[in-house]
């Protein structure tokens, strides 16, 4: 999934999230999103003679979830428009620095070229501990693996819409939700994205300040020298030896002598001849140490980013994506196999567990019942139904007990992954309105229980499923109950 389909999809999933009552979006209109995003996936996949992947499928639906929100509510259409800030950005800053070179050496003397030049051996230094800062970095961060990257502070909020006018209110949720998710997971892509511009900039800083060099070098002579209070040729001279010598070896240029660099010392009149010499040193010098090397480190920058902008790092395992592409692939769990235990599950109730079985799995997942487990018996030896997540099934009437409940949850657990359902619609029913204090007491014991067995457990209402909506989409997290 690309970044563009990747930023839809994660905005639909704010608001789908962020809209739990179904004001915004109802059940019918996110059912009717994904059967249409299938058809269309399909017809792509086909198109293109790949076999149908959840990417492509969640791509499409966020597309018609967006489309939909636009026709029904067109003033938040233009919050669901990325603004280019980043890249506009991206592209401003290499031309601004540019400009910045062609002007640093007009801090002194136009008509003079100091070779001393404080803006330009600045220039060359600051390159200089950039690089070794890029080379001593992993070696830092070996030896101190608990250290954290650095944030960006800013630069990926420049991919957030910035329109006018105040959201509605469950959209200014979405969009927190949403931006603190993006900035999360963009973070690599943007970091590459930074390096690239300011690896960029710092070449057409480098590059400016040559051609300026040469440019004013065609309609004026320049005047050669230099001056310190602190140093002497002969100290100038190893200083510029040093600059120079990469430039003069790699490209063969003329080198100069102590003497000479003796008589560019002001106030003495500097031969007028020598100034290409000394423009040619800078500009190679440049070129060398500065433009070639940062432009080569622009290119690394940039193939990583179109890596990390082609293949965004979305994890499709998370609940929510596992639930909308339930059956889509055939490794996707497309049914919920729900096993009670010492639990018998009326017709009334059939239907609510299909309910949960679609709000855990999505809308095609499938529902199939056992017959209850009596109380102290193992589960019956039943090969579980292709492509089926198996779930438990226990009433919060009754208090977990190791060598019972446990023990059916280990010998479920042998087959395969495991989710426990506890059910309070009878005990909620039996206590009264007074209840509730006793009921939350008994469900925290389950989840303590099911947390030991290292098996992902929710409180269900068969009653009512939708009273419990949030621990039943909330049951496969990462890091939920311990699993």
């Amino acid at each position: 999934m690309d970044e563009a389909a990747a930023r839809d999809v994660l905005l639909v999933k704010a608001i789908e999230t962020a809209d739990q009552a179904r004001d915004v979006l109802s059940e019918d209109d996110r059912r009717h999103a994904s059967r249409s995003a299938r058809e269309l996936a399909q017809w792509d996949a086909t198109d293109r003679k790949q076999p149908l992947t959840p990417a492509l499928f969640l791509h499409r639906r966020a597309a018609q979830v967006l489309a939909r929100l636009a026709e029904r509510k067109p003033a938040t259409a233009a919050f669901f428009r990325p603004r280019p800030w980043g890249r506009l950005a991206a592209i401003v800053l290499p031309f601004a620095a540019l400009l910045c070179g062609v002007m640093v050496d007009r801090i002194g003397d136009p008509h003079r070229v100091d070779l001393l030049s404080a803006p330009l051996l600045l220039m060359l230094l600051w390159n200089l501990v950039v690089y070794l800062g890029l080379l001593l970095w992993p070696v830092l961060r070996a030896a101190r693996p608990g250290a954290t990257r650095p944030r960006l502070p800013g630069w990926p909020a420049l991919a957030m819409p910035f329109p006018l006018r105040r959201p509605p209110p469950w959209l200014a949720a979405a969009l927190a939700q949403f931006g603190a998710e993006w900035l999360r997971l963009s973070a690599p892509l943007q970091a590459a994205r930074m390096k690239r511009s300011l690896h960029l900039a710092a070449a057409m800083l480098a590059l400016g300040a040559a051609a300026s060099l040469y440019l004013r070098g065609i309609l004026a002579q320049y005047q050669v020298g230099w001056e310190s209070t602190f140093l002497d040729a002969s100290q100038v001279y190893r200083l510029l030896s040093f600059i120079f010598e990469p430039a003069m070896a790699l490209l063969r240029l003329p080198g100069f002598t102590l003497d000479q660099v003796r008589a560019l010392q002001y106030p003495q009149a500097a031969p007028g001849s020598s100034g290409a010499l000394w423009v040619h040193l800078y500009a190679a010098t440049l070129l060398l140490l500065v433009i070639l090397p940062r432009l080569a480190l622009a290119a690394l920058a940039w193939r990583r980013e179109r890596r990390l902008a082609a293949a965004f790092p979305l994890d499709l395992g998370q609940p929510y994506f596992a639930r909308l592409c339930a059956g889509l692939t055939p490794d996707a769990p497309a049914c919920l196999w729900v096993r009670p235990y010492s639990y018998r599950v009326g017709d009334s109730l059939r239907g609510s567990l299909a309910e949960v079985a679609h709000g855990l799995l999505g809308e095609q997942a499938g529902l199939v019942l056992d017959a209850s487990t009596a109380y102290g018996a193992p589960p019956a030896a039943v090969a579980p139904p292709a492509g089926a997540l198996c779930a438990a099934l226990f009433p919060l009437s009754a208090t977990p007990e190791p060598e019972n409940h446990g023990d059916f949850l280990d010998q479920l657990k042998r087959a395969g992954t495991v989710v426990a359902l506890v059910d309070e619609s009878g005990y909620l029913e039996r206590l009264g309105p007074q209840g509730a204090g006793r009921a939350a007491e008994r469900a925290e014991l389950w989840r303590q229980f099911c947390a030991l067995r290292q098996v992902p457990m929710a409180v269900v209402n068969l009653a009512d499923p939708a009273r419990r909506r949030d621990d039943i989409e909330r049951l496969l997290a990462p890091g939920m109950n311990a699993t």
